[in-house]
C-alpha cells in the first residue's frame, strides 16, 4: 500500500484507488493528479491498496480485498491483512473508493445507505446513477461509514481511467480539498436536476454452464416473464419485475449481477 498526502495537517478526507489489481483506471486517475502538483484547501490522502497485485494485473493475490474488510493484521491472507491496514488509515475520513466494471460505461456511484454525506456528495459527482446496496456489502469497504464508491466505466479501458480523473476531481471539490466549480463540460452540460437511486434487491445467479449472453440493458425495467439472460443456449426469464444492475456475462463467477428496485431520486 503506498499513501501519499496532499496539503499539512490530519487529513479528513481520502481516495483510494487499486483494490483491485486488474482495475487500473483509479491509480492513473491518482497519478495524473499528482502530477498536477494541485493547491489544496484541505489535507487528503490519496492511497494506492493493492500494489502486489497490480504489479501482477490480476485481481487479488489471495481473496477479494474488496470482501475481505475488516480484515486481520495476522492473518495468512495478504489481502486479509491488507484490509486491516487500510481500515486503520482511513478510520475517521470520507473515502472515494475508485473501482471499474464489465457491465456499464458509464460512472456509477455506489454507497451502504442513503445518509447525509451521501445526499450532499453524490449529486455532484459526474453521474446519472446512484446504487444503494444496503445489506449486500458483506466485507466491502464501503461498510466503512462515509464510503463513496464509484463504478468508473469499462475495465481496463482509457475512457474509465478518464472519468475516474473527473470523478476524482469533483469529489475533492464537493468535500473541499481542490476549489470550485471545476471546468470539464462533463460537470456542467447538459444540466443535470437529480440523480435515480436503485435500491438492490439481491443477486441474480448465475447457472452452471461455459457460454453466458446479457440481453437487457442495465437500468431499464425487466417485466415478469421477460427473457434477460442466455445460459447455454436456454433463455432465462424473469419471476417478477426488476431493475437489471452491473449485469454482464463475465462480469462475476457465481451471479450475473444484481436485481434492484428504483427507489427514488437525488436533486
Amino acid at each position: 500500500m503506498h499513501i501519499h498526502q496532499l496539503g499539512e495537517g490530519q487529513p479528513e478526507t481520502a481516495v483510494v484507488a487499486g483494490i483491485h489489481g486488474d482495475e487500473p483506471c483509479g491509480v492513473r486517475a491518482v497519478e495524473r493528479l499528482l502530477a498536477e502538483e494541485p493547491a489544496v484547501d484541505r489535507p487528503v490522502k490519496l492511497i494506492i491498496a493493492n500494489e502486489e497485485a497490480l504489479d501482477e494485473e490480476e485481481r487479488f493475490i489471495d481473496e477479494d480485498l474488496n470482501r475481505a474488510f475488516p480484515g486481520d493484521l495476522d492473518a495468512g491472507s495478504h489481502e486479509s491483512r491488507l484490509a486491516h491496514e487500510l481500515a486503520r488509515e482511513i478510520q475517521g475520513c470520507t473515502v472515494l473508493a475508485l473501482h471499474s466494471t464489465q457491465s456499464y460505461a458509464e460512472p456509477i456511484v455506489v454507497i451502504d445507505t442513503i445518509d447525509e454525506i451521501a445526499r450532499s456528495i453524490a449529486p455532484l459527482l459526474p453521474t446519472d446513477v446512484v446504487i444503494e446496496t444496503d445489506e449486500h456489502t458483506e466485507g466491502r469497504l464501503i461498510e466503512h461509514a462515509h464510503t463513496i464508491e464509484v463504478e468508473c466505466g469499462l475495465q481496463g479501458t482509457d475512457q474509465a481511467a478518464e472519468n475516474a480523473y473527473w470523478l476524482l476531481r469533483a469529489f475533492l471539490a464537493a468535500t473541499n480539498v481542490l476549489p470550485g466549480p471545476l471546468s470539464d463540460d462533463r460537470l456542467t452540460t447538459p444540466e443535470r436536476s437529480e440523480v435515480q437511486v436503485f435500491r438492490l434487491d439481491g443477486p441474480i445467479p448465475k447457472p452452471p454452464g461455459t457460454a453466458y449472453d446479457v440481453v437487457v440493458p442495465n437500468f431499464e425495467k425487466v417485466e415478469a416473464g421477460e427473457r434477460f439472460a442466455i445460459a447455454d443456449g436456454e433463455a432465462l426469464t424473469a419471476d417478477e419485475p426488476f431493475y437489471p444492475v452491473l449485469l454482464s456475462a463475465e462480469g462475476y463467477d457465481e451471479i450475473f449481477g444484481y436485481a434492484a428496485t428504483a427507489a427514488g431520486t437525488l436533486e
